[in-house]
């Protein structure tokens, strides 16, 4: 039977609704679920483009009703976007940073944008603690894990940048979300890859993914004192680390 339709005992309008309803929702969880599984295979990392949405209804075995309800929720999420005439692609959209954010950008030290991270993320922590839904909240634990399964240190970095982006989307403050958008365009940088490679050994990794955890933690409770101070001690933590690599290399 197609999983969009269902047999039913002749009723009311009123009796019927509740099953449709149901069986909506049956078929948008298990939409979600494919779709899930596909962006964990690791076949399409962030930015890269997902198959057509024809070629996908038969991969994942789905509707294509179910199939563009699956995708609408991860859209929801940002973990997916979508360009007329391109495509759909993993990941949050890239905003266009203005130019004079984008010469500065290129201009900065990874020195400074520790400074700026540790002015405003500790605030974007205490923002989120206050007002991310419980959908933001499910994410930044959905990336808690995939940051904590990362078995290479370039795919946890990946992981690691979006969720302190998440932290930063949850602090609901478009202005604020820009800022955090262009120090964190440093780490595409050559200089910042090469520098965050070297200080990232494999306790350092673990010690951040209990940072994160923590602070994660902190705003799912609602706890905006202790978001903040926890926040602050990851990026202190995180710049010590850091600033101990420029020491080594040089």
């Amino acid at each position: 039977m197609h999983e969009d339709f269902a047999v039913v005992n002749m009723h009311s309008e009123s009796d019927l609704r509740p099953i449709y309803i149901g069986i909506g929702m049956r078929r948008q969880d298990r939409a979600i679920e494919k779709l899930d599984a596909l962006l964990a295979s690791g076949r399409f990392p962030v930015n890269s483009r997902l198959p057509p949405e024809r070629r996908l209804t038969g991969d994942l075995g789905l509707s294509r009703s179910a199939l563009r309800e699956g995708l609408d929720v991860l859209e929801a999420q940002g973990r997916i976007w979508r360009h007329v005439g391109r495509g759909t692609f993993v990941g949050n959209r890239p905003l266009d940073p203005p130019a004079s954010l984008s010469v500065i950008t290129s201009q900065t030290s990874p020195t400074e944008v520790l400074e700026v991270r540790l002015l405003i993320e500790p605030m974007l922590a205490r923002l989120a603690a206050l007002r991310a839904t419980d959908s933001d909240i499910g994410h930044m634990e959905h990336l808690l894990e995939r940051s904590e399964a990362a078995r290479d240190p370039k795919t946890w970095e990946l992981w690691d940048g979006r969720l302190h982006r998440m932290v930063a989307e949850a602090a609901h403050n478009r202005l604020l979300l820009s800022l955090f958008d262009a120090f964190n365009a440093m780490r595409s940088q050559k200089t910042w890859g090469k520098l965050r490679q070297a200080a990232l050994t494999p306790e350092r990794r673990e010690t951040y993914c209990r940072h994160h955890r923590a602070y994660v933690s902190a705003i799912a409770r609602r706890d905006p004192r202790r978001a903040e101070e926890l926040m602050r001690r990851h990026i202190e933590a995180v710049r010590a680390d850091l600033l101990e690599a420029v020491h080594g290399a040089g």
